[in-house]
């Protein structure tokens, strides 16, 4: 059977690109592949990165991150669900990989330049991110990696570091293919300017567990077809973000009344927005109330999680012993 691993940062609220392009498919596969799906909350990556952590509140995060995936349907009795540094062995990989891994390979990933260029001093952590990301999915031999589009290239060096270990000290580790939520590869941000993420501030994003009138609020002025600029005027809902976002929450009716009512200029863009505020309510009301009755009973979440690192390191442990013995690290 397949192994499952994926990781994501808590180092701000999760939106609906979270959700649509990692946490479902989370859901999907854990039902599909029980404990054989391993997931975590990366706080070791988050700290790479100081713009994007704030260490007073990290730990809260964390928490936060771990109530929202399990309020989106991740049972932590069907799947391996930890905290990183919980688990100490993917540090020790991490070190292994960095020894491995050229710089030059490093500091070609685009992630590392696009946040290397918003500090004026980068910490090392930020470039060695990469290694870590391999140690995290290769310490369980993990072969299938349910990732946003844009880790794509973080899995292709995974894949490299795997091939280096095997060729320098015999076979070990698999090499982990990606897997994408097809639907939701690029969500666009809410204020418009390209792909919605947490590192642009809470103005772009959409939280599956944000208030719904203050989604409505940042719907409200979100900009639609320039094209419409009267409500008279006819316009192309494929350039539109709103419908966009219909596309991921409304039924096909909905959707099919939209996108005729926006050519013919038969609603208005707030018709539009009404409507699909409407798909938002339905969907992530559910969500939010499960979020609440997780937050009034902290040590149901706190258990699970150390349950949860308990699950990983029972993997982790032979397998670091494994990477030990090939490496030739004095055993006692």
């Amino acid at each position: 059977m397949p192994r499952v691993f994926s990781g994501i940062q808590p180092t701000g609220e999760p939106h609906i690109g979270n959700y649509f392009g990692a946490m479902r498919n989370y859901v999907r596969l854990g039902e599909e592949f029980g404990k054989n799906s391993i997931y975590c909350v990366v706080d070791l990556h988050a700290i790479t990165n100081p713009a994007a952590s704030d260490p007073r509140l990290l730990a809260q995060r964390t928490f936060e991150m771990a109530v929202a995936n399990f309020a989106v349907g991740l049972d932590p009795s069907k799947v391996t669900f930890f905290v990183q540094s919980h688990v100490p062995e993917h540090q020790e990989l991490s070190w292994i990989f960095t020894t491995l891994t050229p710089v030059g390979e490093l500091e070609r990933m685009t992630q590392y330049k696009d946040k290397s260029a918003q500090l004026e001093s980068v910490p090392a952590g930020l470039l060695m991110y990469p290694a870590l990301m391999a140690a995290d999915i290769l310490l369980y031999k993990a072969d299938t990696v349910p990732v946003g589009e844009d880790q794509t290239q973080h899995i292709e060096l995974t894949r490299e570091i795997a091939r280096k270990f095997n060729h320098t000290f015999g076979e070990t580790f698999p090499e982990p293919r990606a897997v994408y939520n097809k639907d939701a590869l690029r969500i666009p941000g809410v204020d418009g300017n390209g792909k919605m993420g947490k590192s642009k501030g809470e103005t772009s994003t959409i939280g599956i567990l944000e208030p719904l009138e203050s989604i409505w609020q940042k719907l409200r002025v979100a900009p639609t077809d320039p094209a419409r600029v009267r409500r008279t005027d006819p316009g192309d809902p494929e350039k539109c973000l709103i419908f966009d976002y219909h596309k991921l929450f409304s039924d096909l009716d909905t959707i099919q009344t939209v996108d005729a009512g926006c050519r013919s200029a038969g609603i208005g863009c707030i018709d539009c927005k009404k409507m699909l505020m409407t798909g938002i309510t339905a969907h992530l009301t559910p969500i939010q109330e499960r979020a609440e009755t997780l937050k009034a009973d902290p040590d149901f979440v706190r258990d699970a999680l150390a349950q949860g690192a308990r699950e990983a390191r029972a993997i982790a442990q032979p397998i670091m012993a494994e990477v030990r013995e090939k490496v030739g690290f004095l055993t006692l």
